[in-house]
């Protein structure tokens, strides 16, 4: 990953789900990497208890430092010099795919984990691709700006529809991709939203504003002179 943040691990997650499925557990480190709504709400939707290391508590962990020991001396020890991080994941991904996977470990009494791993009966499951999706998308309510922007995820998105300036709406993102646009769903149909275009939006037609009316417009509020109107049976001079 180029960062630690929830999406370049949200990246990762959604690679293993593609070639393992989902998993029956989740046991995750207890840093806010690990402990977004996005991840939780993800697990949820799929089945999957997501458990974390209780803080302060090493032995908690202990076998994932045993992991980034094993992986350390037998892998990124002789690395050398790498001219990217690509290289480098590609080394990653061979030494756990092509050694770690297949080697004896004491742990499992001699045996390998891709060995226990297959032996291990796992029901039958119908996850596709849509029920990834429909597992990572998120829905969040967001006012739209006058200019018919909506902020999200610290980048400013665009609507055509004008008649939604400064109402709510919901935003929904699918995370499996995260190149792909928000977008809003309104009467069954979906309405994509685009990047923010400043030249552009500070050209475009703008929808006509509800303003107050002048203050001798305004119809009188007096519901007891009403009331009394109702009592005596008088009619209101419509003028």
């Amino acid at each position: 990953m180029h960062q630690e943040r929830e999406i370049d691990m949200l990246g990762l997650f959604v690679r293993a789900l593609r070639k393992h499925g989902p998993p029956d557990a989740l046991y995750l480190d207890n840093g806010a990497t690990y402990r977004g709504h996005t991840l939780a709400l993800a697990c949820a939707r799929m089945g999957t208890s997501l458990l974390h290391a209780k803080p302060y508590d090493a032995p908690a962990r202990g076998k994932m430092e045993r992991f980034w020991r094993t992986m350390r001396e037998g892998c990124l020890d002789f690395t050398g010099a790498v001219s990217s991080l690509h290289d480098l994941n590609v080394r990653l991904y061979a030494f756990v795919d092509e050694h770690y996977h297949r080697a004896p470990h004491a742990g499992l009494m001699g045996k390998a984990p891709e060995t226990v791993f297959s032996a291990s009966p796992r029901p039958p499951d119908d996850f596709d691709e849509k029920k990834l999706r429909d597992a990572l998308t998120v829905h969040v309510r967001r006012r739209v700006r006058g200019d018919c922007t909506i902020p999200m995820d610290g980048v400013d998105w665009e609507t055509d529809l004008g008649f939604l300036a400064r109402s709510l709406v919901t935003v929904s993102r699918c995370m499996v991709d995260p190149a792909d646009p928000p977008w809003i769903e309104r009467e069954g149909k979906r309405h994509v939203l685009i990047p923010v275009d400043p030249k552009k939006n500070a050209t475009r037609a703008r929808s006509p504003v509800c303003r107050d009316l002048p203050h001798e417009a305004r119809t009188p509020f007096d519901p007891t002179a009403a009331l009394l109107d109702k009592a005596l049976g008088r009619k209101k001079d419509p003028s």
